[in-house]
């Protein structure tokens, strides 16, 4: 069994982005001549994904308008709009479930590039176990304390060392979220209590990552796509 449906978030206000995101929602930055989010798309279309759910918040009505239903990528793209305040990602994610089945999932943060290959989730070999399978990556400058160590079994812990950022990439079970109720509530007690239990697991990609969080960052990874095409 492979992972066959993916999720974009992109569903967040992006204060740290503004003014740019003040007309524009984050994911619709464009970055080398395209927005950001149809990175994405394009990434997963060429691992085989075509199944896709994006969530939508700020200006969230600007996203189908552009991307449609995904036809010109050859895949289906499902909205799941949330109010205006948002439902954070934990609560994002919840609401989506009924869009994603009872399989596994993708899920991707919108603000992030990578040149991660999705293929080792949807080709052989077969997913990871446990609810959850986090990707690591190099702590950056603006987060250089990182988020989780990574064990010598492959296990995730919150505490230990060395620790590395999460890069916004993961595979999911729908059973991480049980017991959870619709509304607004993070993404990170889920995995704390997962991680607690021992049902996290990851890896460490040391490939090209970028967390586009300010005007700075949007525009260095901007030109450094410009150069490398």
């Amino acid at each position: 069994m492979s992972v066959v449906k993916a999720m974009i978030l992109a569903a967040g206000r992006g204060e740290r982005m503004r003014p740019l995101t003040d007309q524009t929602p984050k994911p619709l930055l464009p970055v080398a001549g395209r927005p950001l989010i149809v990175h994405h798309l394009e990434a997963l279309r060429a691992a085989g994904i075509v199944e896709v759910v994006v969530n939508t918040g700020h200006l969230g009505e600007q996203l189908p308008a552009m991307l449609g239903d995904g036809q010109r990528w050859e895949m289906r793209i499902a909205w799941s709009p949330e109010p205006p305040e948002a439902l954070e990602t934990g609560g994002g994610i919840f609401q989506a479930l009924p869009l994603l089945g009872q399989e596994p999932f993708i899920v991707i943060n919108g603000d992030i590039w990578t040149d991660f290959p999705l293929t080792r989730w949807t080709r052989p070999p077969l997913i990871p176990s446990g609810l959850a399978h986090l990707v690591l990556v190099d702590n950056p400058p603006h987060h250089a304390e990182g988020d989780f160590a990574l064990l010598d079994d492959g296990r995730i812990a919150e505490s230990g060392a060395p620790r590395w950022t999460f890069s916004g990439i993961s595979v999911l079970r729908p059973e991480l979220f049980a017991g959870c109720e619709p509304g607004r509530f993070p993404l990170g007690p889920l995995l704390r209590r997962a991680m607690a239990a021992g049902k996290v697991n990851g890896e460490l990609y040391q490939g090209r990552w970028r967390d586009i969080g300010t005007p700075q960052r949007l525009a260095e990874l901007d030109a450094v796509l410009r150069l490398s095409n």
